[in-house]
């Protein structure tokens, strides 16, 4: 008999299940589903793009052994290349802003990486976490490999090839609305490139925090924003590789206190406990569901797991430092708004 088990961690990376979000459902007579990806090893999403990308890195020569792996990230990614990299034999160093969830700094040093903070700035300023990582590979070629996954397309990739697929099948091929936030991009770029080959009537949202110009290029043409958000990883206020994949219907902005209330409402009806981007998502996903017609079927990404976010999305004190009420969570409100 054929052995089932796998050989090492990053085996177990990919074929996370679809869960149907009951409440949410409920409250819109539209199905809405979330793919677990932290049911990965890494707990995110973003260990299929960290995967995607030393391998195909390993395969073109750039990344040779003994070199280091080394990104700017604002958590998750480090993480899941902390996993990838360590268990194929190379040393990983994370560039993070400092300021982010303490849990991620703390995973990406319990993976085994070393973890260099940087004081958070503009992009335009070349102390930036991006800037910081793309320099030291720049100075030092022989020794660092950069992942560089905002403009890496071996990060679409990983989406296109993979996730995608395993979205149609687990669907049945039925579908109506695919619900993302982005960062890179590089979700929303794959999973929407293949979903629209194969589904040509299915519909994709991009949902932007504020402080975000995603939705704003998407109008617009132009990187606007405003305000702030308590999200980490997503949003961005360029044009970069992957999210230039996206094939995307709509776009719009949810404000944090709608994040908030999804999450703590679907933590009290569903126990589903989830990090800040994935509120996010949930958040989009309601509003879709609710300008949609009943009984569409809308699915969006769990992108990691609420323990990463406890010590902001799930502290009470740290919200009400940004004017924010978990106590908050009458649904009727929120669908009031989106309905107008």
């Amino acid at each position: 008999m054929a052995s089932s088990h796998k050989k090492q961690m990053i085996d177990l990376i990919g074929n996370t299940p679809i869960l149907r979000v009951n409440s949410l459902s409920k409250l819109t007579g539209c199905d809405i589903l979330v793919k677990c990806e932290n049911r990965n090893p890494g707990g995110s999403v973003k260990d299929r793009a960290a995967l995607q990308m030393i391998l195909d890195a390993k395969e073109n020569g750039s990344l040779k052994p003994g070199m280091t792996i080394v990104e700017g990230t604002a958590g998750n990614t480090g993480i899941g290349l902390a996993l990838v990299g360590r268990s194929l034999g190379y040393d990983v160093l994370v560039v993070m802003p400092s300021g982010q969830a303490q849990e991620k700094e703390r995973l990406v040093s319990l993976y085994g990486a070393d973890l260099k903070l940087v004081k958070p700035c503009p992009f335009s300023n070349p102390d930036h976490f991006y800037h910081t990582a793309r320099r030291i590979a720049e100075e030092n070629p022989d020794k660092y490999w950069w992942a560089n996954q905002f403009e890496n397309l071996s990060n679409f990739t990983a989406h296109y090839s993979n996730t995608g697929p395993e979205i149609l099948s687990q669907t049945n091929s039925e579908l109506d609305y695919f619900v993302s936030v982005a960062g890179t991009g590089g979700t929303i770029g794959g999973v929407s490139s293949f979903l629209k080959e194969k589904l040509p009537n299915v519909k994709v949202h991009l949902v932007d925090p504020e402080g975000s110009g995603a939705c704003s290029y998407f109008h617009t043409g132009e990187y606007k924003s405003s305000g702030s958000s308590i999200t980490e990883g997503i949003g961005i206020m360029r044009l970069v590789a992957n999210f230039k994949q996206a094939q995307i219907d709509d776009a719009f902005t949810l404000a944090d206190q709608d994040l908030v209330s999804v999450a703590y409402y679907v933590r009290k009806h569903d126990n589903i406990v989830v990090g800040t981007s994935s509120a996010l998502n949930l958040a989009g996903a309601l509003r879709t569901a609710v300008k949609a017609r009943r009984g569409k079927r809308i699915l969006t990404m769990l992108c990691d797991g609420g323990e990463r976010s406890q010590s902001k999305l799930y502290n009470h004190e740290f919200l009400a430092s940004k004017e924010l009420n978990p106590d908050d969570i009458n649904m009727d409100k929120l669908i009031l708004k989106y309905q107008n």
